[in-house]
């Protein structure tokens, strides 16, 4: 008997997928250590430091825009998931593991990938292209000559790609994002009210009040962060409509990668996403009116996954428990990459 695992390693979160018993682990990808590289805490209480560490102790991302920007804090953070899920189990059997990566990555930042995995026991690694695991985890058929648009607005990237007979025909990765929304909203507090926020600040108030398009009705919520002024603790408060503004340029940039992406798509398959629409997957895809924007800026209908935080790992999962017979279609074996 042996564990077959599927994992979106995402820039904000990390899901695992274990083959018989679905989603295992929903954890921030964030890890912290000391000034001897020694791990204090990942995931969750790492989360909690954020912004809140003695000089001696850092708390870091290990993913940047989709992609490992520190090896080391990557491979420990994937060592700490795997034995959390599979425990005992571990020493027993090797896994087989299927990681998803965005659609534009290079093919270096793809041997990482592979190589974090093999570091951290993994009997054979599999990759699958993320607009692929999307589609399937969000219940596309993807298996037919027929046109299926996704766009999977994540943590680091946001993938819009063209998906037929289970190969990707047209695509787009643009390392614009959830991340990029906090961002905004970090900046936007900065430049109109002369207060600084954290992360974990920005990210509440996108979730809670953020929005791309009009809400029915405003709301708002109270700020604290310290004023750059006086460097004080300050509290105000912040409307809905307000962090609309600051989300333009953000927004703009996906509603111009999704044209990008319609632009380039071949006849037959443009009209078959007319007839389907695009589906959104992804923790942003959350934000308020992004579907209903995209809907009026292509003409198109937009509809957002049932489970779209979850589409990716959940079609990772999928993908690994039907392998024998997509893996010649859009699933690369480590075997075979390594030949390349």
């Amino acid at each position: 008997m042996g564990l077959d695992i599927g994992i979106d390693l995402g820039t904000s979160s990390v899901l695992i997928y274990v083959k018989g018993k679905g989603v295992v682990l929903r954890e921030p990808s964030v890890v912290s250590r000391d000034d001897d590289g020694k791990i204090k805490a990942v995931g969750d209480d790492a989360r909690l430091m954020i912004g809140r560490t003695p000089a001696n102790i850092e708390a870091i991302r290990p993913l940047r825009d989709g992609v490992i920007s520190d090896y080391e804090a990557t491979e420990e953070m994937l060592k700490y998931f795997i034995k959390k899920v599979c425990g005992k189990k571990l020493l027993l059997y090797k896994p087989r593991i299927m990681i998803c990566v965005p659609s534009g990555i290079t093919e270096v930042e793809r041997r990482a990938v592979i190589e974090a995995a093999d570091k951290v026991g993994a009997k054979e690694v599999y990759i699958i292209e993320e607009p692929i695991a999307a589609a399937i985890g969000a219940g596309l058929d993807i298996t037919k000559a027929y046109g299926s648009m996704v766009v999977d607005v994540g943590g680091g990237t946001t993938d819009i790609a063209v998906i037929s007979l289970c190969g990707i025909v047209k695509s787009k990765s643009i390392k614009i994002a959830g991340d990029a929304f906090d961002e905004c909203v970090i900046k936007f507090m900065r430049k109109k009210y002369s207060l600084h926020i954290g992360e974990r600040m920005a990210e509440e108030m996108k979730i809670r009040i953020g929005c791309v398009y009009p809400r029915k009705e405003e709301v708002s919520m109270q700020v604290r962060g310290r004023n750059l002024v006086l460097g004080l603790p300050r509290t105000i408060e912040i409307t809905s409509s307000e962090l609309m503004e600051a989300f333009d340029e953000v927004v703009q940039q996906i509603v111009d990668g999704v044209k990008n992406v319609l632009e380039r798509t071949p006849p037959e398959l443009s009209a078959d996403i007319g007839d389907r629409g695009i589906v959104l997957t992804g923790g942003g895809s959350l934000i308020y009116g992004l579907d209903t924007l995209l809907s009026i800026k292509t003409g198109l209908e937009v509809t957002i996954a049932d489970d779209p935080i979850s589409c990716v790992v959940l079609g990772t999962g999928e993908a690994l428990e039907n392998l024998d017979k997509i893996l010649k279609l859009h699933v690369v074996k480590q075997e075979e990459r390594s030949k390349r």
